[in-house]
């Protein structure tokens, strides 16, 4: 029965859950409205792919995006070596129970869990590269090495993270969609969401629901 069940599995496909953390949902120090309303949606989804990425922030304490290092409140901005840099509120520090996967977050499917946002120095958004758009997570070969040739990215937050690995995945010429109903956004300003949503339809990302991907993976 597990090899049937395997073979039905989507080959090669890959499942990118973004950084559905407990500092990311409520009741975290940066919580995404709703953020733990996608968590069923996953579930639900995710043992269909035989490739399942969950990513995780990763920071060191002082990490280069607090607020707090700069002197400055959360939201404000600054200037960094490598570009423009929001400043959040201290988050997803390593080895803190608010950097974990949510506990209602099944596992099981997980095939790898990758970490970002390492580095003190820098910032990563995106699951393929830091916020230097130079430095590799490695992400992009460990798909390559299983085949991958499309990704479905879900996850947190829909302006943020979700958007720049998404936007990446296109440029390392995945097929990419998005999963809508498995993304929650932050929305600060207003309208960044939308916005998000625009630059991804524009540079190739395609915008689908959770009740499309029976078809489109044919499983």
């Amino acid at each position: 029965m597990a090899d049937t069940q395997n073979s039905r599995k989507a080959k090669h496909e890959a499942l990118l859950i973004i950084d559905v953390q407990n500092d990311f949902c409520p009741g975290g120090s940066l919580a995404v409205s709703e953020g733990d309303m996608i968590i069923p949606v996953v579930n639900a989804i995710a043992p269909d792919f035989a490739i399942v990425v969950a990513t995780k922030d990763w920071h060191p304490k002082g990490h280069v995006s607090f607020a707090s290092r700069h002197g400055k409140a959360p939201f404000e901005t600054t200037e960094l070596s490598h570009g423009h840099q929001v400043l959040w509120p201290e988050h997803c520090i390593q080895g803190e129970p608010g950097a974990s996967l949510h506990p209602e977050l099944d596992q099981r499917p997980v095939t790898m869990v990758l970490h970002k946002g390492a580095n003190r120095e820098l910032d990563s958004y995106s699951a393929f590269l830091e916020n230097d758009h130079a430095t590799p997570t490695g992400l992009e070969g460990y798909l390559r090495t299983h085949g991958i040739s499309r990704v479905f990215i879900c996850g947190l937050a829909t302006d943020v993270c979700v958007k720049f690995s998404a936007l990446d995945a296109v440029k390392c010429g995945f097929e990419t969609y998005l999963i809508e109903d498995a993304c929650r956004g932050v929305d600060i300003p207003e309208g960044s969401v939308d916005s998000a949503l625009h630059d991804m339809t524009e540079a190739g990302v395609r915008c689908i629901g959770s009740s499309d991907l029976r078809h489109l993976l044919g499983v």
